[in-house]
């Protein structure tokens, strides 16, 4: 579709029609969302950070089976089975279109994903952080501004977007308080290839997420939506229940006790041994100089949080969201919500384009 605003070179690259990404959300990213995403138009991204490798394989198939258009897959290089999953990805680049990634592989694995022709595209929260991926070799960045949900950096999209414009040459992708075509053709404007929705798409019916959950997330308006360091040390941006007041009241020693109760929970779940979920924890705090404690909670946050997306208990689990959260109000198909947000943004992008021969004329 040359000539319209919405074809960017991210639709060019990824094969997807419209500019517009769902994002990897642990246990939210299912093959249902994948799916239904990515056949809306958009291009969606598999949750695989929080899947042992044979899971993967089984859901990768899945998203194969329900969609003939490209996709993506998220990981981590520090969750246990990473270079099995590393393997699954390149045996599947016929489809698997690209990968993201917070904690990225080094410049050796980039290299190896981009001779198969799968584009790497890390979420970054910071102008160092871009920079240093450019470095690596990836190909797009995603940057996060603080609007954004689960971990998030300070500094909000409107200002972080476009210092990573002006510092790096990769194409960048904007996300962080997006959820209709204003904000898409906003991060236009700005220079960005397209936007990247995780509460969003999380609140739309292939989202896997409960009624229950989804339910209580419609509930929350913005000052229900805060930021907390309690989790693991590292701020993140939450829904506010009764167990996030909890949390905030709770000591060192109830970190720790939460540290190694997600632990126990993690490895029952994917049967890695101590020795791996320790590894896992000691690999993320190499990374970001992250105290052994904060490391183990980060490596069991996902347990906290499939309690409540997965098995829609609020009273025990975390709900990650934006701010954005604060204003969506309904539950449509991917489908439709899609097809809207390329409306609006077609709108807005005419009126201004509208306004510029007006201006013109009247010169």
């Amino acid at each position: 579709m040359m000539g319209d605003p919405l074809h960017t070179i991210l639709t060019e690259r990824l094969g997807c029609r419209w500019p517009i990404i769902q994002t990897a959300m642990g246990w939210v990213a299912e093959p249902s969302l994948v799916i239904g995403s990515s056949n809306a138009g958009a291009f969606g991204f598999l949750g695989a950070a929080v899947m042992t490798p044979d899971e993967a394989r089984e859901k990768i198939l899945a998203v194969r089976q329900g969609t003939d258009k490209p996709f993506g897959v998220n990981f981590h290089s520090f969750q246990p089975g990473a270079d099995q999953i590393v393997e699954l990805i390149l045996a599947n680049k016929d489809q698997v279109r690209a990968v993201s990634f917070g904690r990225g592989p080094n410049a050796k694995m980039i290299g190896r994903f981009k001779d198969a022709g799968i584009l790497c595209m890390p979420t970054v929260g910071a102008v160092k952080h871009a920079q240093k991926m450019v470095e690596l070799g990836v190909d797009m960045v995603n940057v996060q501004g603080g609007e954004g949900g689960g971990h998030t950096g300070s500094v909000p999209t409107t200002v972080l977007l476009p210092q990573v414009l002006d510092a790096v040459k990769v194409p960048v992708i904007a996300s962080g308080g997006f959820a209709d075509g204003r904000g898409l053709a906003a991060a236009l404007a700005f220079g960005a290839v397209g936007i990247a929705m995780g509460t969003r798409f999380l609140l739309t019916q292939e989202s896997p997420v409960p009624d229950s959950a989804k339910a209580e997330y419609l509930k929350a308006s913005t000052d229900r939506i805060v930021v907390t360091t309690k989790l693991d040390g590292i701020p993140q941006r939450m829904v506010r229940t009764r167990l996030m007041d909890r949390i905030e009241k709770s000591g060192s020693l109830a970190m720790w006790l939460r540290a190694i109760e997600a632990g126990m929970a993690m490895k029952k779940q994917t049967g890695a041994s101590w020795m791996d979920f320790i590894k896992s924890a000691r690999g993320m705090t190499a990374h970001g100089a992250m105290p052994l404690k904060q490391a183990m909670m980060a490596a069991t946050m996902p347990m906290l949080i499939q309690k409540a997306v997965v098995e829609g208990d609020i009273e025990q689990g975390v709900m990650a969201t934006g701010v954005v959260g604060g204003r969506i109000g309904e539950i449509p198909t991917c489908q439709q919500l899609v097809d809207r947000i390329v409306e609006e943004a077609h709108e807005r992008l005419a009126a201004l384009a509208a306004m510029g021969r007006e201006t013109a004329s009247a010169a």
